[in-house]
């Protein structure tokens, strides 16, 4: 099997009214459970790397570990820069391998963002990587990534921005958020915000950031083996199930998979006092997020068998 562009995967999305699910990933058990996650329901997947993943494992050693893992498995898949701050980052992966990447030029002004951008999607295109950029600001926080305040996406720019850089998907700002405390109140996603760009962008592939569901029984078993996660709140799946039918293409998720991996190995240890082989309790862990990958697939995403 071989790395892949997002290209393909989400013309066919767009076209089928279902999105793709981009899992940040950091060590090779949750890169396997990803993948042995989309094997399962034979789904396109997007494996994902924060700059802080990549200061833990090391490009090459992401790049190298995803080639190999996707090729025992059984499964093409794009390995993906999130929120690449500048243009060094991004050379680093697109030298590294990278098949996509993210350049993150939202705390710009419109102008600035255009400059970044556009001068990533001519590198970028030029050695066959896809770009994926962010117009509008997503409150919450996540790895290096954080904002107190939220700025929805303006459809106007949006056309302007896709127009003038030739990105290849934006994220927009419609009410999502960064983080595993996302709301004090109740989740609001602005679909009059997405229908409007994706009627005036027709075809183009838009992405969510910011949409882990934040599952209440997966927090009730961290904190009853030990964790202290309070208030912790995300988007209903019946607003990510509604956006991967429009134009939603990509939906970003980090959190679940951090919450599945740590309450399965909080549980483990705490059932199996005696035992001390990592490989049992990260196995565990790996299991968690392979069963949170399925489940995403078939009722958040509808990717189920869209690998023909």
């Amino acid at each position: 099997m071989a790395l892949i562009t997002t290209k393909e995967m989400f013309k066919k999305a767009y076209e089928g009214g279902y999105a793709i699910g981009a899992f940040n990933i950091s060590d090779l058990e949750q890169l396997q459970g990803v993948l042995r996650g989309a094997k399962a329901k034979n789904s396109y997947v997007m494996i994902q790397a924060s700059m802080s993943a990549i200061k833990y494992a090391g490009p090459d050693t992401l790049v190298a570990m995803v080639k190999t893992a996707s090729d025992e498995i059984g499964v093409d898949v794009a390995l993906h820069l999130d929120h690449g701050p500048d243009m060094e980052a991004v050379k680093t992966c697109i030298d590294a391998g990278f098949s996509s990447v993210m350049i993150d030029g939202s705390h710009y002004d419109f102008e600035e963002n255009v400059r970044v951008t556009k001068e990533v999607v001519d590198y970028a295109h030029a050695r066959g990587v896809v770009v994926e950029a962010e117009l509008g600001v997503l409150a919450g926080i996540e790895d290096e990534v954080s904002s107190d305040k939220h700025i929805y996406t303006q459809p106007d720019e949006a056309v302007e921005f896709v127009e003038r850089t030739g990105v290849d998907s934006l994220a927009i700002a419609i009410g999502t958020a960064h983080g595993a405390f996302k709301f004090k109140g109740e989740a609001k996603l602005r679909f009059d915000i997405l229908e409007e760009i994706q009627n005036r962008l027709p075809g183009f592939p838009i992405v969510l950031h910011g949409a882990s569901a934040v599952d209440q029984n997966t927090i009730a078993i961290c904190n009853e083996f030990g964790g202290d996660i309070a208030g912790a709140k995300g988007i209903p799946v019946e607003m990510l199930r509604k956006a991967s039918s429009m134009a939603v293409c990509k939906i970003n998720m980090d959190t679940d998979l951090r919450l599945a991996m740590t309450a399965a190995i909080r549980k483990y240890l705490a059932e199996n006092p005696k035992q001390f082989d990592p490989r049992k309790y990260i196995g565990a862990g790996r299991d968690a997020i392979q069963a949170v990958v399925e489940n995403k697939i078939e009722e958040v995403l509808g990717s189920t068998n869209s690998i023909n």
